[in-house]
């Protein structure tokens, strides 16, 4: 059985138990937290991550996918230190997230500068999943991106291009935040292709947030692992239609495509902490358990089903 790289160390994949695919510990833009923001404490929101996901482990969650790179205020030393206190595996990612332009870093450095010249994103992603995250020992298992509603832009497709290469070079799997709704799994679809990429090693995160199941079942029919992960994100779609869509999903066929997540966080800065009170009560890291799977269950999708998509689909992404 292959090992997987956690936030804590090498572990065999075996011992992955239920796995909640695309979970995040902190949500941050750094720069602006730093200059207006008036809610982080560091020892108290370290402290409530721990006792957060310490309940998750209780409940029954050996593991969670933690997709923070570039873009969402990645902190490894921090995960790393948090990952000390708690019973349940962190897996952490590496990649650039953008919806439209690079990051001012890398606007100037490689194919930007000079078409010519390789992309030092490739030599970055690489060296985090092989040698370990800058300042730490933690080394990344996944690669991570993004394209959302508007689309394969200049800056999305260079991240996508240099996640392929990286992979190709690693075996890594990858990860690609979607926009169903405007099928852009499709966008993806092509530059993978190109690249060399196999839809087996890629997760179309954020699949779930649309109810078209004929797409989405195409999607699974070429290969791809679907990411039915915004559970509890109910102003998007609402939780009838995302349960009903994975239970069709199911009926059809497709269990063996997908994964449950919910996208939640301990902290996220994306949001005014009154509106986070208001909206989207469900979005936290027991709704699955709590919610979603019975509800599941009630639309006669088996516990082998279940087991599927939070067990042996996260095994067989991670350990090839």
């Amino acid at each position: 059985m292959a090992t997987i790289e956690t936030a804590r160390g090498p572990i065999d994949a075996a011992d992955l138990g239920r796995t909640l695919m695309h979970e995040h510990v902190f949500v941050l833009t750094p720069d602006s937290e730093r200059q207006w923001g008036d809610d982080w404490d560091e020892e108290e929101r370290v402290a409530d991550a721990v006792t957060r996901l310490n309940a998750l482990a209780a409940a029954g969650i050996s593991t969670i996918a933690d997709p923070t790179v570039d873009g969402l205020g990645r902190d490894i030393a921090r995960i790393e230190r948090i990952q000390r206190e708690v019973a349940l595996n962190i897996i952490v990612a590496t990649g650039v997230y953008t919806y439209h332009e690079v990051p001012n870093f890398f606007r100037y450095r490689g194919p930007d500068l000079m078409p010519s010249l390789p992309d030092p994103m490739v030599d970055f992603f690489v060296r985090d999943i092989r040698e370990g995250v800058k300042g730490t020992g933690v080394r990344a298992a996944f690669l991570k991106c993004a394209i959302d509603h508007f689309g394969m832009a200049p800056g999305v497709e260079r991240v996508l291009r240099a996640v392929a290469k990286a992979h190709l070079e690693t075996g890594a799997p990858i990860m690609v935040h979607t926009h169903p709704t405007t099928r852009t799994g499709l966008e993806v679809q092509r530059v993978l292709v190109e690249e060399g990429v196999e839809p087996p090693g890629v997760l179309l995160a954020h699949s779930g947030d649309t109810p078209d199941v004929d797409h989405l079942s195409a999607l699974a029919e070429a290969g791809f692992l679907l990411g039915m992960d915004r559970f509890g994100i109910d102003t998007t779609l609402g939780f009838d239609e995302r349960v009903g869509t994975v239970a069709e999903m199911c009926r059809r066929g497709f269990a063996g495509s997908m994964v449950l997540s919910q996208d939640a966080s301990c902290y996220i800065d994306w949001i005014d902490p009154m509106a986070m009170g208001l909206a989207n009560q469900r979005w936290h890291y027991l709704h699955v358990l709590e919610d979603v799977v019975p509800a599941l269950v009630e639309r006669e999708v088996s516990e082998e089903q279940i087991d599927q998509m939070l067990v042996g689909n996260p095994r067989r992404y991670f350990g090839g």
